[in-house]
């Protein structure tokens, strides 16, 4: 009953945060399974046009050098080309503290995957990866609000979809695991 009981805990959790080993760069793959999604309302375009970034933490482990990564999926309900240059920096308000990321890339390729860790909703979607110590990623698990804004010239706010509960536990997971 006590390893059934174990057994049950542990399948639970990896229903959280997915593991997989990279076929062609042989780095193993840590990522969350429910990305959070935020949203703004960008009425110019059409009365219920939104743009959406999908926020989830990336690990990178290439023989026990970790390396961690905030990636947003960046993305608009009508399939619209997505401007880059205003997530070149983001800023993510977590509780009020405020974690100001560069753009590490635009690409897989350059933080060692061969392939996508994350499907896009739309071919127009698009990937970046913000590198982000597991402290930094912490904090965005722990915290009770969270806001992300864009770093151009025109600063842009996203807020939550909703509450989120499964993306907030993915991402709790995640910084909880077993290396941490």
């Amino acid at each position: 009953l006590i390893v059934a009981a174990c057994a049950a805990g542990c399948s639970s959790t990896r229903a959280l945060t997915g593991e997989r080993l990279d076929p062609v760069t042989s780095v193993t793959i840590r990522y969350s399974e429910h990305p959070l999604l935020f949203f703004r309302a960008v009425s110019g375009r059409s009365a219920f046009a939104k743009d959406y970034i999908d926020l989830a933490p990336v690990e990178i482990n290439r023989s026990g050098d970790y390396r961690h990564y905030i990636w947003l999926g960046i993305w608009t309900a009508d399939g619209d080309d997505t401007d880059h240059d205003e997530f070149d920096s983001i800023i993510i308000s977590a509780d009020g503290t405020e974690l100001q990321l560069e753009i590490t890339s635009w690409t897989t390729e350059a933080i060692g995957a061969s392939e996508p860790i994350y499907s896009k909703p739309f071919s127009t979607a698009v990937d970046a990866y913000y590198e982000a110590s597991i402290d930094q990623l912490r904090l965005l698990a722990e915290a009770a609000e969270l806001r992300l804004h864009t770093g151009g010239s025109e600063r842009h706010t996203f807020e939550p979809w909703d509450k989120q509960e499964r993306g907030k536990a993915a991402l709790l997971d995640f910084v909880s695991g077993p290396a941490y």
